[in-house]
């Protein structure tokens, strides 16, 4: 009992508003080029296999540690002074967002397939881009010695915050306006969700600045001589990789980044040919808007919350591992439903088991990055992990339409194959979890004490 009215104390944090306002700004773009783009192309008359390969633009994720240095460390006029290093960058990324949305309302996925994707690549680097100070301005949010008690909750929170981006707004909305109802075409579905990025472009300028700041750039060195280019180029990119490797160890540091680019690769093949499943299975764009946005996206919340709460009670690696067994597991309901057809209790059933293990391993995923992202490089390394993490889940996922098509429509085959994916991933884990019991490096005592 105890322990419960701590965690809702916990949670009345206000940063923790601010937590959940940014991760609707990082899960919205998502469906620009994902959930909206995949149905404006099935309706279109494109095939399986067309829809998946240009999933292969969010394999932009995957490098965005590559400019991450630069959002880091490089100031924007006049927004630097008004809004500070990590907001001036969001909003800046926001304002680039309503432009892309602009121009993928001009396109046309059946004749002009080639700009579609130009445009649709335009949004995930924007978007991209803006995560790079997204999270680490939520890092930065929480003192280091609040990690073990924040963090867990913050990352859960940023996970609700994502999913109320990607499936209330960008997936229930966006669908609604272009479905049965309401029909409006996709472009002006596109042009319609301007209006929303304005209203988060006006929470970011309401949030505050992070408590505690990350160490100022110095223009010269020790002996007060002025820092050459290529000084300045070794501090902004080259350190901070450096500084993640030497400060885990270097097989800790490699453990840690082939865990993240596998252990979320099946349910990405999965998540990426859901909704072509959906439509082929019987079930109106309506039903996929209430189902799998709305109702999918509420769970997560909730799940999220639950999956912090055991997190923090349970230990972080124990979590992933049970959080990955039943991530994994959870596909062979979607197995059972391309046997069943369309059948709204088993689309329902199927949907809350899915988010609860989605978000339960999320935020385990989330917080374990958070533990090992420097205080000094945040924005950097985040983006490394993450970028590692991406990429398994979107380059290697942009085949899944062929991987079904090369099934001859296999749905039950295709889903059992997501399920069996993981099993690389927790093999590695338990690796991960040996070494951090001997790991003596800047990190809570409570990550190492959950590989027990």
């Amino acid at each position: 009992m105890q322990a419960r009215s701590h965690s809702f104390r916990t949670l009345l944090d206000r940063r923790f508003i601010v937590t959940y306002l940014v991760g609707i700004s990082s899960g919205f773009p998502w469906v620009l080029h994902g959930s909206v783009l995949t149905l404006w192309m099935q309706s279109e008359g494109l095939s399986r296999s067309a829809i998946g390969y240009i999933g292969a633009i969010t394999a932009i994720y995957s490098f965005n540690w590559a400019w991450a240095p630069v959002i880091d460390r490089v100031r924007l006029p006049v927004l630097y002074k008004l809004f500070g290093q990590r907001r001036s960058w969001i909003l800046f990324c926001q304002g680039l967002i309503i432009v892309m949305l602009w121009l993928m309302s001009t396109a046309d996925p059946l004749n002009n397939l080639f700009m579609v994707g130009v445009f649709a690549l335009g949004v995930a680097v924007v978007s991209a881009s803006q995560d790079v100070s997204i999270d680490a301005y939520r890092v930065m949010l929480f003192r280091r010695e609040e990690m073990d008690e924040k963090i867990p909750y913050a990352s859960a929170i940023a996970t609700a915050g994502w999913y109320s981006g990607y499936a209330f707004i960008g997936g229930t909305l966006a669908l609604w306006l272009g479905g049965e109802t309401m029909g409006l075409e996709w472009p002006r579905v596109y042009q319609a969700l301007t209006g929303f990025v304005l209203l988060l472009m006006l929470a970011v300028m309401l949030s505050p600045e992070p408590l505690e700041q990350e160490a100022k750039e110095k223009q010269y060195d020790s002996d007060g001589v002025e820092k050459g280019p290529g000084t300045w180029l070794q501090e902004t990119v080259l350190i901070p990789f450096t500084e993640f490797f030497q400060r885990c160890g270097f097989k800790l540091a490699l453990g840690i980044l082939i865990f993240l680019f596998s252990f979320r690769l099946g349910e990405a093949m999965l998540g990426r040919m859901s909704l072509v499943f959906y439509v082929e299975l019987g079930f109106s764009t309506e039903e996929i808007a209430l189902y799998s946005k709305f109702l999918g996206g509420f769970a997560t919340i909730v799940f999220s919350l639950i999956g912090a709460f055991i997190n923090t009670r349970f230990g972080i690696v124990r979590g992933m591992l049970v959080g990955g067994i039943a991530m994994a597991s959870s596909n062979l309901l979607y197995a059972l439903m391309a046997k069943v057809g369309p059948e709204p209790w088993l689309f329902v059933v199927t949907l809350l088991v899915d988010n609860f293990t989605q978000a339960f391993a999320t935020v385990c995923a989330v917080s374990f990055i958070s533990y090992f992202a420097s205080r000094t490089y945040t924005g950097t390394q985040f983006a490394l992990m993450t970028s590692i993490s991406n990429f398994g889940r979107t380059s290697l996922a942009a085949s899944s339409g062929a991987i079904v098509d090369g099934l001859a429509g296999n749905w039950s085959l295709f889903f059992i194959m997501t399920t069996v994916m993981v099993i690389p991933a927790l093999l590695i884990l338990v690796w991960v979890g040996k070494m951090l019991k001997n790991y003596n490096g800047a990190v809570s005592t409570e990550i190492a004490a959950s590989a027990e």
